[in-house]
This record gives structure tokens, sequence and C-alpha cells, in this order.
């Protein structure tokens, strides 16, 4: 049987679910690649096996600049001075060269123990903003880079018509985002044929300041907007919040609850400068907070009310953003020690006594990136797909750990990679820390990335 065969049940010494490690559990996998109830499994799987995590935002072009922005500028450098780094960059992608980094993007994921990428994709058309023949044609690359890979992915095109919230044109470097509302509709139809399993089409709203009022409005009310994750940026940077406070007379969050039904369908990504009252709003709407902590320190954003959030019972996922860093143990990590650096104290995200802060991170991750995926993944239960990392048994960090101390030792050990195998769809992408088709993928990314650089 060949590394990426479908196989046909898993059995582990140690399965992670909801309520904690199962002993000695056996999980049966259908065909098409999804679990099923226990049956018989020839060999183990692994002692520890967890389910893949969900990574709920990802720019995948951004890979290919990570560490290219990082000199000091004429002046005080923040989110706004990055974005026209990264404005130049975008300008010479096109959908061979963003095939070859998503692609790479994926597998370094895959490896890290990320099974499914919801893709908040804005680089629609040609960089002078001339459509491609065909419209779709990067968000096919996206989808042709998941398949290579066996990703599982939640495509999130998004609505991009204004430059702020006066309602600006486009700049020059922004035309290449742009749609008009019905153009935007058709690209979400065309894109819809291609769902499958492991391919979710969902919606994307750039911004308040990228989307004006009557846009989302008609968006939100078309006939395809139903029952699909809807994701947006919101309230990421101080800035956003007085332009918005300026023009629109509220907050970003604030105004969005105002103008809109939000409900367990969203995912507000970033949301990191609320009010005691927003961070309510958004924990009791079934909201997903979509964090991104490795991209948020990286941008100077600010740190989310993490602790307040949790006590509300919100809910919230993980994302790599920018992709900086490419590591779900990395970004639970630093939600983490933001709030420990900030507040001095430790084991904030366990609000109680004796409670795991690893499993506390893990377990809220997994739920709220199912969720914003609008997928069944992010568990190990019958009817989910079969997306599963199993933890290297043999690595020095893990020594001697239990199952009261495994997944606070995989999220705070260390750096060394402790993800030895991973499957998604039932088939195993990931063995013994190599994905099948890691080599020719990195070759092609490697030239595509110097063609860049030349340019």
């Amino acid at each position: 049987m060949s590394d990426n065969a479908v196989v046909d049940g898993i059995k582990a010494t140690h399965l992670w679910q909801r309520d904690g490690w199962q002993a000695d559990a056996t999980l049966g996998i259908t065909a098409d690649g999804y679990l099923s109830e226990a049956t018989k499994a020839d060999a183990s799987s692994g002692a520890w096996v967890l389910p893949g995590m969900p990574n709920l935002h990802s720019h995948a072009f951004q890979r290919a600049m990570a560490g290219l922005a990082e000199r000091k500028g004429r002046s005080d450098d923040s989110f706004w001075s990055w974005r026209e780094t990264m404005y130049a960059f975008a300008a010479s992608i096109g959908p061979e060269e963003l095939k070859a980094i998503a692609a790479q993007l994926y597998v370094e994921m895959l490896k890290a123990g990320y099974t499914q990428v919801c893709e908040f994709h804005y680089l629609h058309h040609q960089p002078d903003g001339t459509p491609y023949a065909q419209p779709e044609a990067m968000s096919l690359a996206l989808i042709e880079a998941a398949r290579e890979t066996g990703i599982a992915m939640t495509l999130l095109p998004v609505l991009y018509i204004s430059g702020g919230f006066d309602g600006r044109a486009l700049a020059a470097r922004q035309r290449r985002f742009g749609h008009d509302v019905d153009g935007y509709l058709r690209l979400l139809e065309a894109l819809r044929a291609h769902e499958h399993a492991g391919l979710r089409v969902g919606i994307a709203l750039h911004s308040l300041r990228a989307v004006p009022q009557q846009a989302m409005d008609a968006v939100l009310a078309s006939d395809i907007a139903k029952d699909r994750p809807i994701h947006i940026h919101i309230a990421e940077q101080i800035g956003e919040v007085q332009d918005c406070l300026a023009v629109r007379g509220a907050r970003p969050v604030e105004w969005l609850f105002d103008h809109a039904d939000v409900d367990a369908r969203w995912c507000l990504v970033h949301a990191t400068h609320l009010t005691d009252a927003e961070m309510l709003q958004v924990a009791r709407s079934g909201a997903v907070a979509g964090l991104c902590p490795t991209t948020e320190a990286n941008l100077g954003d600010g740190l989310f009310p993490l602790a307040a959030y949790l006590d509300a019972h919100g809910a919230l996922g993980i994302g790599s953003d920018s992709h900086i860093s490419i590591s779900p143990v990395e970004e639970l990590r630093w939600l983490e020690y933001g709030q420990r650096l900030t507040s001095g104290h430790r084991n904030i995200a366990a609000r109680g006594q004796g409670v795991s802060v690893g499993e506390t991170l893990w377990r809220a991750a997994l739920l709220g990136g199912a969720q914003a995926s609008g997928l069944p993944v992010g568990t190990l239960q019958a009817g989910a797909r079969a997306d599963l990392v199993v933890l290297d048994e043999n690595s020095p960090l893990l020594a001697a750990r239990d199952t009261r101390s495994m997944l606070d030792s995989f999220v705070f050990a260390g750096n060394t990679p402790l993800v030895r195998d991973v499957m998604c769809g039932g088939k195993w992408l990931v063995r013994d820390f190599h994905h099948h088709d890691e080599v020719r993928i990195a070759v092609r990314y490697r030239k595509v990335v110097e063609a860049l650089a030349a340019r």
C-alpha cells in the first residue's frame, strides 16, 4: 500500500476526544474518507492521536514574502507600512505562481498538524485589474494546490470594493482585488460547481472599510449566502477603529452588530480592539473570533482580551494569516504568552484550578476552527472527516508524559517537530515527518520564488 492510500481503520493507545483522552480506541474509516464506528484495525496508528487542527485564516501568497518586511522604514512601522510591501509583492503573482506558493504552504501546514485551511483569497484579477480569460483562474490555482497536497479547504473569495470607509475608489495596487456585487456573486456561483467533500466555498467580506453597507446587504441577502461560512477582517488596528468612528459614527464591531445578523456562521478575524460590551456581543452571538497571534504580533496589531472572552464562553479558532509562522502550537503558545506578558500572571487560558492550558486552547481552537470552516472537521467522531495527527511518542520532549501532561508538553515544550504522521480524508499524507510529494513541490516553489525575486 502506498503512503497516501486510503486505510480502513485507526487504532490509538490514546485518542483525543472533546472531553479528554480515550484509552485503547479504534475507529473505522469509510471508503470516502470519513470516520465510522469502531471496527478492527490491523495495527496501531500511534500512541497519541489528535484531531487535525483547522487553520481558519490564510493568505497563501504571503508565505513567499515572510521575512521580507523586517527592515526599518522611514517612519514608525505598522500594519499600514507592511501593507505597502505586501501590495508590491502581490503584483508579481499570477495563477501558476500562486499554485506553487500555496502548495508549498499547504505541505508545511500538513506537516505542522493543520489538516484544513480557510483561504481568505483576494488576488482575483491581473495586476492592472483586468480579469483573467477565466475569471476564477486564481481561485482555481488554490483549489489545485489543495488537491495536490491533500489538505481540506474552505475557499473564501473576498469581496473588495472600496479603498476606505469614505468610499474612495481602489488604488492602482488594489484593483486586482476588486469586484462589484454582481461579479462577486458570479464568482461564487462558478466556484460552487467545484465543491466536493474536502472543499467548501464560503463568503468573505474583506473589511468594513472595503465593503460599503449596500454591497454587504446585497451579498448577505443572496441565495448563495444561505448556510455558508461568512468571514470578515474586523477591528484589527486602532487606525481602522478611528476611521470607522469618524465616518460611520460607531466602532467596527459595534457597527457590524447594528447592521448584520451576526451568528454562528460568522468568523470575525482578529477582532483585536474591543470594548467590554463588544467582546460580550461577539461571545453571545456564537460567532468565532479568528485569532492569528503570530501575525498580530508581527504586525504590532495588539492583543485579544482572551481571559474575559473565555469567561463569556466565546468561540475562538486560530489562523496563520500572513504565514510568518506555520505552526498551530506556536499560535496557541503566543495566544497564551501575550496574555502572560501583559498581566504578569501565568496559565491565563485555564479558567479554574487544575485546568490545563494546553488542553483548553487545543480544544477551543478545534471547535472554533471547525465551526468557521463549515466542514465536519476538528473531531474524531463518527461522521467527521478522517483528519488526524499522530505525535512522535519517541521524542525526548514527550518522555514520561501521561494524559495529564501530554497536551501541555506538545504546546509548550519547545520547537522540535512533534507531529510524526498526518492523515487527511482517510489518506496518510505525512509519514515519519515527510509529506509524500514534498520534494517535487519544494523544487517548483524554489524556482517560482527565485523568478519572483529576479523581477
